[in-house]
């Protein structure tokens, strides 16, 4: 969770910025939040078509937070601009900006939350609401903080329902571009023996950290700073790699998530637009990777391959 800056200023205060849009919209949106806004996407209560004007059509609250210093604000001009350009091809309205103390903040942020049942076991239940699993359920208690990985995205939940069908116990899996946690810390409870979750982020390490030891599996899940290139070792002979990021990052990477693979391992790949599949899947044929498994909510597409070569 984010505190007081070491500039001795006793509130700290946020941007929070929010666009209301249809479905598919929102998640345009989400992708500008997620890449330019420090605390990712937050997805409000949908808003009864009868108050949309957008036709009848379902509509979201997509809330971002960025602090309100002034090293923040080139961030909060770029999402400005970069929502601009998405109301050029979608029906949104300008975006609602306004100023938040800390504890307004600390309320907003969790409203967007709420306990999320993926696949058939998976539970995902923030940290601050009480949850009693059924006795098959496995539950993740998460604390996203100021990193992307909720749960409600459906590119996580993508991850998540091919990580349920896919991790074996005793597997060994890497989680690329972890944000949160929460795809390291399923796999270790669908039984995962060693868990390697990898970001550029700090912040995010930070947090995916915290939501480990929330979860009491530190004996399994280990989480870095970096990139594949910086590991040292570099993982090898993984059973499982996961890796939820845009498409073209996805293909950059293919060639050295394929090295981190056994023969006839898993990748589990999402955050791929529908109008990226066929760029994605060239890549991995390149690389030896045979597409096993195809799953699809909305535009984004997760693919399950196996190394075949």
């Amino acid at each position: 969770m984010p505190s007081a800056s070491d500039q001795g200023a006793s509130v700290v205060r946020w941007i929070e910025i929010s666009v209301h849009a249809d479905g598919e919209a929102a998640e345009a949106v989400a992708e500008v939040f997620n890449r330019l806004g420090e605390g990712g996407a937050v997805f409000e209560t949908l808003i009864h078509p009868d108050e949309s004007p957008y036709a009848g059509d379902p509509v979201v609250s997509v809330k971002t937070y960025l602090p309100a210093t002034r090293e923040s604000a080139p961030r909060q001009r770029q999402i400005e601009e970069a929502l601009w350009h998405l109301s050029q091809l979608y029906p949104i309205p300008a975006p609602q900006i306004r100023e938040l103390a800390e504890e307004d903040w600390a309320e907003a942020w969790k409203k967007g939350y709420s306990v999320q049942h993926i696949g058939e076991r998976l539970v995902v239940a923030p940290s601050w609401e009480a949850y009693t699993p059924a006795h098959d359920e496995l539950v993740v208690r998460l604390d996203p903080g100021m990193a992307f990985g909720t749960g409600l995205h459906p590119t996580t939940r993508l991850c998540l329902m091919a990580l349920e069908t896919w991790v074996q116990a005793g597997d060994h899996v890497l989680d690329v571009g972890t944000g949160s946690g929460i795809l390291a810390i399923a796999a270790a409870k669908l039984g995962a023996a060693r868990v390697i979750g990898v970001d550029l982020d700090p912040v995010a390490v930070q947090v995916a950290r915290e939501n480990v030891r929330l979860n009491d599996v530190t004996d399994r899940v280990q989480i870095e700073v970096g990139t594949l290139d910086t590991l040292n070792p570099m993982p090898r002979s993984m059973d499982c790699v996961v890796v939820n990021i845009l498409a073209d990052v996805i293909i950059k990477l293919t060639p050295a998530l394929t090295t981190c693979l056994r023969h006839a391992g898993t990748l589990i790949a999402s955050g791929i637009i529908e109008e990226q599949e066929d760029a994605v899947m060239k890549a991995f044929d390149t690389a030896g990777l045979q597409v096993v498994e195809r799953r699809q909510q909305k535009d984004w597409v997760a693919l399950v391959a196996s190394l075949s070569t």
